[in-house]
């Protein structure tokens, strides 16, 4: 549906206005000024022509009058002249510009004036602005010679300086209106008629952009108005067909890249893991089933109470060396197994519990600094197996605290876990988290322990952090995302 025109102006029609219509009305303006002074002057120059034929017709007679001392013929001359147009007054004055007659208005003496001296010695015409008698008036001199041309006097008619005006001022109005009026009119034109031709849609390709500015890619501009703004919506159209295709284009290749580095995530998984999952399973595997079996053997054979709890003790941790094991083989083959849910203060106790037998007297302990209490929902063996080794590689490196704290962080959680030793050497921490990297003694560790927390993480979508605490030790940050909270209560408690 086109849009309907509403004020104020748009900007196309604003530049319209100020460069095209306010120059060419300014331009009609002056032409009509000028015109009109062009115009004022010849009306006063016909003017001035009336009056000087008027004189002249009027000298002769007045002339041979004045020869003949016949003041009564002067006086109807200029009674005739008086009574035509709108002549102001006749007077007729001798060569000393005394007056001799008179007829309406005119001045009685003009002996010290310097226009009729100039036409008395000059024998040329004379005319100025004048006040007589209080009023403006207009004046000409005209000489009165006789038939030999001799002046023998000085013929004065006054005409209202107002007559100059007037006889203008109706074709100037007139044109000043009509000049107003041609503006209106182009200014309506310019307004309406370009909104119609012109600007409609300019509006509709503004209005498409704006749509497509706010993400509205799927806008397209209807090709109308003049053929340069048809090839503008055509290109406009264009580009954005190509932009959507590059953006499908982009979409698909992110797509593509993601899944190859998923792809190069379980490769580098498989082969960190893989090539020693074998070699777990020959070297564990038999001398785990050796120990249960021996330790299966004495407990039949011991009946005392000390020893059945000593050799159920061993045969437990042979199991659950097993089942690391098993951990291990299967985190090899599958990223994330089934999410279950479990609070986060049991998922800490179970792993310590891992590790329970690993502590000697003396050594280094665990300790519960500051836990929110939160619902997880994760795969709980990896992420168990993860914190399992966080927490001995700090038992292994603390001279007396290992610390544990977890809180909120935006919609996730943050586990902390700091040991009191000497930290993270420089050398290690660009390589810490890459297979087979360790600064252990020989025996003491395989470099794989980090790598499986950092692809447990991963395959959360969080993350793992290695820094030293200003302190001393070591700090591992262990980040879990929202989607891996299934109930969140926000509480603060120790242990």
């Amino acid at each position: 549906m086109t849009k309907r025109y509403s004020w104020p102006l748009s900007s196309l029609q604003r530049r319209l206005l100020v460069y095209v219509v306010m120059p060419m009305l300014l331009i009609s303006g002056v032409a009509i000024s000028v015109g009109l002074q062009v115009a004022s002057d010849e009306a006063n120059e016909r003017l001035k022509s009336d009056l000087e034929l008027l004189g002249r017709a009027i000298s002769l007679p007045i002339s041979d009058a004045l020869l003949n001392n016949d003041l009564s013929t002067v006086q109807a001359n200029l009674d005739s002249v008086f009574n035509i147009g709108r002549v102001y007054g006749a007077s007729v004055y001798n060569v000393y510009g005394q007056q001799v007659a008179e007829a309406g208005i005119t001045e009685t003496d003009l002996s010290n004036s310097q226009l009729a001296l100039q036409t008395v010695q000059t024998g040329i015409k004379q005319d100025d602005y004048r006040r007589v008698e209080g009023r403006d008036v207009f004046s000409q001199f005209l000489p009165i010679v006789d038939r030999g041309g001799r002046i023998i006097g000085l013929l004065q008619i006054n005409r209202r300086a107002s007559d100059f005006d007037e006889s203008f001022e109706t074709l100037s109005q007139y044109a000043w209106l009509s000049w107003a009026a041609f503006g209106l009119i182009t200014i309506a034109v310019l307004v309406f008629g370009h909104y119609r031709g012109v600007g409609r849609h300019v509006v509709a390709l503004k209005d498409a952009m704006l749509r497509v500015a706010e993400g509205n890619r799927s806008t397209r501009v209807t090709p109308a108005g003049p053929s340069e703004l048809k090839e503008v919506a055509q290109g406009f159209n264009r580009m954005l067909d190509s932009i959507t295709e590059a953006e499908q284009e982009l979409e698909q290749r992110r797509e593509h890249e993601a899944s190859l580095q998923q792809a190069l995530r379980e490769q580098e998984k498989m082969a960190a893991i893989g090539s020693v999952a074998s070699g777990v399973a020959h070297e564990l595997g038999a001398p785990l089933t050796v120990i249960d079996g021996r330790a299966s053997r004495l407990l039949r054979n011991h009946k005392d109470e000390d020893s059945q709890r000593q050799l159920k003790a061993v045969r437990g941790q042979v199991q659950r060396l097993t089942g690391l094991v098993n951990q291990l083989l299967a985190f090899s083959r599958t990223p994330v197994q089934q999410r279950e849910a479990i609070s986060l203060r049991e998922l800490i106790a179970t792993a310590m519990t891992s590790i329970e037998f690993e502590q000697d007297k003396g050594s280094a302990k665990v300790v519960i600094k500051e836990l929110v209490d939160v619902i997880l929902k994760v795969d709980i063996k990896r992420l168990e197996l993860a914190l399992v080794n966080v927490l001995r590689n700090g038992l292994q490196a603390a001279v007396s605290e290992v610390s544990v704290a977890a809180e909120y962080a935006g919609e996730g959680i943050i586990i902390t876990i700091d040991d009191d030793g000497e930290g993270l050497p420089e050398s290690m921490k660009d390589k810490a988290l890459q297979p087979f990297e360790t600064n252990k003694p020989q025996g003491k560790g395989t470099g794989l322990g980090l790598t499986i927390v950092k692809h447990v993480l991963n395959d959360h979508n969080g993350e793992l952090s290695l820094t030293n605490n200003p302190n001393g030790g070591c700090r591992v940050t262990l980040s879990l995302p929202a989607q891996c909270l299934r109930q969140t209560v926000i509480k603060g408690g120790s242990e």
